[in-house]
């Protein structure tokens, strides 16, 4: 992938060096996503396994009697663009996306407001409460930042067998990440998101799982729609990325991670969507680039 031509983005909040050792001892810092799902499934991210470490997965926004949610750290966040390698791709990426979806909307009428991307690593504090990097990353409407612990990079090709590590695939597989995360962002600016939560709190839990699944699905479609355009304006795309994409996709399906965590499917426990469909509304989106082919909710089979 090449990314030295696009833009780079100061919007991005480097906690990195804090590690974990801001997060209070005793007062849910360690909380694992198991724990999350036990306490709150009608939360903005419904569902989620402590099988699915993956992209995508969403930190619960609304800790209902919990106790455990957590503002951010006062204080003015420094906004700065990271001059280490990884700081700067991710930089570039989140830049690029700030020129396309502000052009997409603007073609639309509107107006887009750009997310704080926060790095950081091993754990750190959220708006939708204590975030971990078992997670993966998220977005976190709350506060409208994605949070990024960047070692998913290394489990990404190592541990789920995504990409090829050390490849110029592997950094548009990276990119897919960053760019699922901003489709949630997406989301949210349109009222998808607002709409979801207030739906799956009147449903039972696999049919708020089959609308979660719905979410997902788009993001992944937005993420398309971003790698469709920064190819017409910068010519980011080498041989071997779409396919190293497809396979991150792929990789991380629930019906995948399911088989090889417990040996069977559930797919009424399915959140984020099978292999086959990440990877269909991925390349769906990259082939269109039109946000309007990302209607996963108008779709009977998604």
């Amino acid at each position: 992938m090449r990314f030295d031509q696009l833009p780079r983005s100061d919007r991005i909040e480097d906690r990195r060096a804090e590690g974990a050792s801001r997060l209070p001892v005793g007062r849910g810092g360690g909380l694992g996503i198991g724990t999350i799902i036990v306490l709150c499934l009608a939360g903005w991210a419904f569902g989620i396994n402590p099988l699915y470490l993956i992209s995508g997965a969403e930190v619960i926004s609304n800790m209902r009697g919990g106790g455990q949610q957590s503002e951010p750290a006062p204080g003015q966040a420094k906004l700065e663009t990271p001059s280490d390698q990884t700081g700067e791709f991710v930089a570039a990426i989140l830049g690029s996306t700030e020129v396309q979806w502000k052009e997409i909307f603007a073609r639309a009428g509107r107006t887009y407001v750009p997310p704080t991307l926060t790095m950081f690593s091993g754990a750190t504090r959220s708006a939708c409460g204590y975030a971990q990097s078992a997670m993966g990353p998220f977005y976190c409407p709350n506060d409208q930042k994605v949070y990024l612990d960047t070692s998913f990079f290394r489990d990404l090709a190592q541990r789920f067998r995504g990409c090829d590590m050390g490849s110029k695939g592997c950094q548009f597989s990276q990119a897919y990440v960053i760019t699922h995360e901003i489709g949630h962002h997406v989301q949210n600016l349109l009222g998808i998101l607002p709409q979801v939560q207030d739906a799956q709190r009147r449903l039972d839990q696999a049919a708020a799982n089959q609308l979660q699944v719905r979410v997902e699905l788009q993001a992944d479609c937005l993420a398309g729609v971003w790698a469709h355009h920064a190819e017409e304006k910068w010519r980011i795309l080498e041989p071997g990325d779409v396919e190293a994409g497809m396979q991150t996709a792929s990789a991380i399906g629930d019906d995948r991670l399911q088989r090889q965590g417990q040996g069977y499917v559930v797919p009424d426990a399915f959140t984020h969507g099978s292999s086959q469909q990440r990877t269909r509304w991925l390349l769906t989106g990259l082939r269109s680039g039109q946000v309007e082919s990302c209607d996963t909710f108008a779709a009977e089979q998604p």
